[in-house]
């Protein structure tokens, strides 16, 4: 079986998806298309003119162009997933339905963020969604984010900070250091990261933030990085966009690493994983942090549920092997 999976990664949580299809012996292969470079410095000087005098940027057709290229000469495929499908053109989407025998996409993100009005009819046999609201009233078929790390016990981790974040510079500061300020009159030590071009501002002010707890920067964290930030701390604050109401890879990076969980996201409560002791549900003014909530030990999720989010059954249920 041959399965070519088409993403703009900027997490890199998408390759981890090609890599247990191998493992599994399927001939898997990943057209990332955020990776995709000018192919000479004069190509790249005339996109950025383009960008600056015209306000068209050329490199959104070159990519989709490089799709095509690339599925050229990897020849036809059973399957074709697409992640976040509204970052293509619908007639690019049909060139690319061409070389399948299935033709399938899963959303990231809610509707409400990121719509595919002009996509939802005669472009694929399947769309797969982890936002709970899209499901019910679009008929997508469920997809939850997956355990993608590798298990790790509580009892051998010895972490330095009781909360943990790591986030995109959005409007979830402002709730972010309500949190900050009640864990300091807990008196719990935290590590917040936030991500984002714009996070410049926040380096010259620091206005409101605990300089030496909240880091704001500009890189992205990479990857190998999340892994170390978690197991540093003893809980993992979870805050969901607006208008989404999916679950995080916090949760099941969460669920991997035998994390506690602080998250603003009330849909976790229908989850068949859910224990008030391990995850606790702010309420709308994010102050209702019990103290005791950090004191008690984590309670293992049972296996049976534990192997329902993990990528390898996520694998098997999206491309029905």
């Amino acid at each position: 079986m041959k399965i070519c999976l088409i993403s703009f990664d900027h997490w890199q949580y998408d390759a981890h998806i090609v890599d247990t299809l191998l493992k599994k012996g399927i001939d898997a292969y990943h057209i990332n298309i955020g990776k995709y470079q000018h192919p000479t410095k004069l190509s790249r000087l005339k996109n950025t003119l383009s960008k600056i005098f015209l306000g068209i940027n050329p490199k959104l057709e070159l990519r989709q162009k490089f799709i095509i290229s690339e599925l050229k000469k990897r020849g036809f495929q059973d399957q074709i997933l697409v992640i976040n499908p509204e970052l293509i053109d619908r007639e690019y989407h049909l060139k690319i339905k061409s070389y399948t025998k299935r033709y399938i996409a899963y959303l990231y993100d809610s509707l409400a963020r990121h719509p595919i009005d002009n996509l939802m009819e005669g472009v694929f046999d399947d769309i797969y969604s982890f936002d709970k609201d899209d499901i019910k009233s679009c008929h997508f078929k469920e997809a939850n984010n997956y355990i993608y790390l590798d298990y790790v016990r509580h009892e051998d981790q010895h972490p330095n900070f009781d909360v943990c974040y790591l986030a995109s510079f959005d409007k979830r500061i402002s709730t972010m250091n309500r949190i900050a300020k009640k864990l300091e009159q807990l008196k719990k030590s935290y590590q917040f990261i936030i991500v984002g071009k714009k996070t410049w501002i926040k380096q010259l002010t620091k206005i409101g933030d605990n300089k030496s707890s909240v880091k704001y920067q500009i890189k992205r964290v990479e990857h190998a990085e999340i892994l170390n930030y978690y197991l540093n701390a003893k809980v993992i604050l979870d805050l969901v966009r607006d208008n989404q109401s999916g679950l995080s890879f916090r949760i099941f990076e969460a669920m991997a690493l035998e994390k506690k969980i602080i998250t603003d996201n009330e849909k976790i409560k229908y989850y068949d994983f859910y224990n008030p002791n391990n995850i606790l549900v702010l309420n709308s003014e994010y102050i209702a942090i019990p103290k005791d909530f950090f004191e008690t030990k984590y309670q293992k999720v049972p296996k049976d549920i534990y192997d329902k989010y993990t990528l390898d059954k996520w694998v098997e249920s999206v491309f029905e092997i």
